[in-house]
């Protein structure tokens, strides 16, 4: 099991949740904000045990406080900083890291009456972000 260091692990917990925020929130609601996070949570819970160790450690994810852009841009960093990190200690892992970050994405997006313009634009930058 690789070994991360406390701020790595809560870099790639940013990454995750965050990415899941920034495409809930692009499509406000609260009903549907409630539906995308359960879809989000599913979709994170089915990754290896590893990066599943990885998500459920140290409490509550960090997302980024600021104003909507200010959010975007710690999310996108966080992201891209996690593809370093992975890259760097568990190249292995990088791969399913897009991909459940990804597939987290687009069930979120398709949680609440279908993928709405402002979803699919979230989707893209944090796909961008992983380099996927």
């Amino acid at each position: 099991m690789t070994e991360y260091t406390d701020q790595e692990r809560q870099t790639l917990r940013t990454a995750a949740f965050g990415a899941v925020f920034l495409v809930s929130h692009a499509d406000p609601g609260f009903f549907a904000s409630f539906k995308e996070s359960i879809a989000g949570a599913k979709a994170l819970a089915g990754a290896s045990p590893e990066l599943q160790s990885v998500f459920k450690s140290g409490g509550l994810p960090e997302i980024p406080k600021g104003s909507p852009a200010e959010l975007e841009s710690g999310v996108l960093t966080a992201l891209q900083q996690s593809t370093g990190i992975l890259q760097a200690k568990s190249p292995q892992d990088l791969t399913e890291f897009r991909s459940v970050i990804t597939a987290a994405c687009d069930q979120v997006a398709n949680a609440s009456g279908g993928v709405k313009d402002t979803e699919t634009a979230a989707i893209a930058k944090v796909k961008s972000a992983l380099g996927a």
